[in-house]
């Protein structure tokens, strides 16, 4: 059992719900609540603070008025392992430098984990995930977000797994040479599809995945790049930061025909707290509003935080806020139709621009704990949702690699020459 920290535990108690509106609470459930969320394996699988890092000379050891996150956030929240996505934007993808990229950003996770050995340490194996949260300290993950990060190579993707990147989202919103991809939500032109899925050096890609023990994750994809990766795939998947297009019309969310393929697969819906992906109000208010947001970002160009600031105000004013029970709505519906065993959190955090209330920053993750025993999860489900169900399929992909490993060779094409 990881240990837990009094400063977590008191601060659980005397700061929910930091939001200047919030509903009242009941103090029992509260005091459940927050007892629960301290003593949970909480993990989350989606945190774009490495961009702010890497272009902002930003750390993580201070309080920051801005963003979603810093070290004292990430313990006030009760965080226990994080994976920081290595994101490597799709014009890397066009005019070149996606690796290098994405080895930038892999090395400023070491330096601030280097920075700060007290609070910070690198994990690569569910075992040391539990091994570090025993010494009080938050496990440092990474997951490289874009595939094109491997320039269509197999050499660079393992070397990518040596360095400790343990999953790779196939696509952003751009279709690379070997993956589809859903694409641009409100894009001008629409991303081309290519493939009609997988092609068969991205087939390769998934397989090559499986071998090594990177988790493949289908956040982003297309539905027929998600189906084919599900029927080349012999381990779990994951989607990193996803939720659910029953309740919200968005590209990046998942339908329930594929709900229930991941749940077969074993894998693991990690839910996107981003109130565009969660909220159809919102989904309206950016289609609304797509002149005066493209003229704010071509205004910020180059500035990603005053663009940030920019995005906010505009939303402040313009866009209704999310209430938490949306977000909760989410991981309801996710349980009913793929099951319990296959729900997660998957926060986006200082990638989405807005949160829903209550859920600011990474501090207030116990409100989330507190919604989810308020509609009746027990304890036990509650831990799940909360990291222990990653944390399974995490394991699940450590075991089938090590069969792999003794039964496949390594692949003879190891490049995409065209097809």
């Amino acid at each position: 059992m990881k240990r837990i920290s009094l400063v977590a535990l008191l601060i659980a108690f005397l700061c929910p719900y930091a939001g200047a509106q919030t509903p009242a609470r009941d103090p029992a459930l509260w005091k459940r609540a927050a007892r629960l969320h301290a003593a949970a394996m909480v993990v989350d699988t989606h945190n774009d603070v490495t961009s702010r890092i890497v272009d902002d000379d930003f750390d993580m050891g201070a309080r920051s008025k801005d963003g979603h996150t810093d070290i004292p956030r990430m313990k006030e929240g009760g965080l226990d392992a994080e994976f920081f996505a290595i994101y490597v934007d799709k014009s890397f993808a066009q005019k070149g430098g996606s690796a290098r990229r994405a080895l930038d950003m892999i090395d400023i996770v070491y330096e601030q984990v280097a920075r700060h050995p007290e609070s910070l340490e690198m994990a690569f194996t569910v075992a040391d995930i539990r091994r570090i949260t025993k010494k009080g300290k938050i496990a440092a993950l990474m997951g490289i977000e874009g595939g094109h990060a491997i320039e269509d190579s197999l050499f660079a993707l393992r070397e990518f797994y040596r360095l400790g990147v343990r999953y790779m989202t196939l696509t952003h919103t751009n279709t690379n040479n070997w993956a589809d991809s859903s694409g641009s939500f409100g894009a001008k032109v629409p991303d081309v599809k290519r493939w009609g899925g997988l092609n068969d050096f991205g087939r390769e890609v998934v397989r090559e995945m499986n071998r090594i023990g990177m988790m493949v994750d289908l956040s982003h994809v297309a539905d027929e790049t998600f189906y084919d990766a599900l029927e080349v795939s012999k381990a779990p998947v994951i989607l990193s930061h996803s939720s659910c297009r029953a309740l919200c019309s968005h590209t990046r969310n998942i339908d329930d025909d594929m709900l229930r393929a991941l749940a077969r697969n074993g894998g693991v819906i990690q839910i996107n707290f981003y109130e565009t992906f969660i909220d159809q109000r919102r989904v309206d208010a950016s289609i609304k509003y797509r002149p005066e947001l493209d003229a704010i970002q071509e205004k910020y160009k180059g500035d990603d935080l005053a663009l940030y600031r920019a995005y906010e105000e505009f939303e402040r004013t313009h866009i209704p806020r999310t209430p938490l029970s949306v977000l909760v709505d989410h991981i309801d519906h996710a349980v009913k139709v793929a099951g319990i065993d296959h729900v997660g959190l998957g926060s986006d955090f200082d990638g989405g621009i807005s949160l829903p209330e209550g859920l600011a920053d990474t501090s207030e993750l116990p409100n989330l704990t507190y919604e989810l025993v308020k509609r009746g999860y027990s304890d036990a489900d509650v831990r799940k949702i909360l990291g222990e169900n990653l944390l399974r399929v995490m394991r699940e992909c450590e075991v089938v690699a090590s069969r792999l490993q003794k039964e496949t060779p390594v692949p003879k094409r190891l490049e995409y020459r065209g097809q």
